[in-house]
């Protein structure tokens, strides 16, 4: 294969890898809690054998995500939480391990266990499910995350801060996995009826949008242009045979 093809398809490949996370931006627009990814690549030069002149690919590294709070909406719901600061809450994940999440918009199941929206058991500050009695009626959330009802405290939620966010590798539903432990939150506070939204802003994802598609249409072109000068090459040299 001819190194322009080769360069073409390392740089196709970042090219739809970033198109898919920017689809992926858009899609989570409206998630709460949800932090917008990115693509981290960079250029690698080679020196072929026999040829004094580098060749440049793409390579991609990962993806990495925008730090920034989202915007806080008020709605008056007991249940929901937004959470001012670097911290996130701790959430039983799919296997029961810890993971974490920004989206705080709770709700109980029919158990009285406190869950986020895609149904997962928010965890206290031992790891556990929380369990709201059937018979309260008034739930206090407070800014350390201490839940409590008329009749006293009922438990803690998790909430964790990370030396390094980029360590938080997001694994679905608004949820981002670590390996790191974590400290507790210090620089965190909790407010109760209130959601953090998606810090996604839609008009600069279109815009990432557009100008990808027109760089992955460039390289295809590319790829032809290349494809029908070999042809044509090869059909000269036969046609001289």
């Amino acid at each position: 294969m001819e190194n322009t093809a080769y360069i073409s398809l390392s740089r196709q490949t970042v090219l739809r890898n970033n198109m898919a996370i920017i689809a992926n931006n858009i899609a989570n627009v409206n998630t709460p809690g949800y932090r917008a990814q990115n693509t981290i690549f960079s250029e690698y030069l080679t020196k072929p054998e026999g040829n004094k002149d580098a060749l440049s690919f793409v390579v991609e590294h990962g993806q990495y995500q925008n730090t920034t709070a989202g915007p806080m909406t008020k709605t008056g719901n007991m249940l929901d939480i937004a959470l001012h600061g670097p911290g996130f809450f701790g959430v039983m994940g799919p296997g029961g391990e810890i993971v974490y999440s920004r989206a705080g918009d709770f709700k109980l199941d029919t158990e009285g266990i406190l869950r986020t929206s895609n149904g997962f058991a928010v965890a206290d500050d031992g790891g556990s499910e929380i369990t709201i009695p059937e018979d309260a009626t008034e739930i206090n959330i407070d800014e350390f995350g201490n839940i409590s009802d008329e009749d006293g405290e009922i438990a803690r939620i998790m909430i964790k801060e990370f030396t390094n966010d980029q360590g938080l590798k997001p694994i679905g539903n608004s949820l981002y996995a670590t390996e790191e432990e974590g400290i507790e939150a210090e620089n965190t506070v909790v407010t109760q009826g209130y959601i953090e939204g998606s810090n996604v802003q839609a008009i600069l994802e279109m815009t990432r949008m557009i100008d990808t598609l027109r760089s992955d249409n460039s390289t295809q072109r590319l790829v032809q242009t290349e494809h029908d000068r070999l042809r044509t090459a090869i059909q000269k040299l036969t046609q001289t045979q």
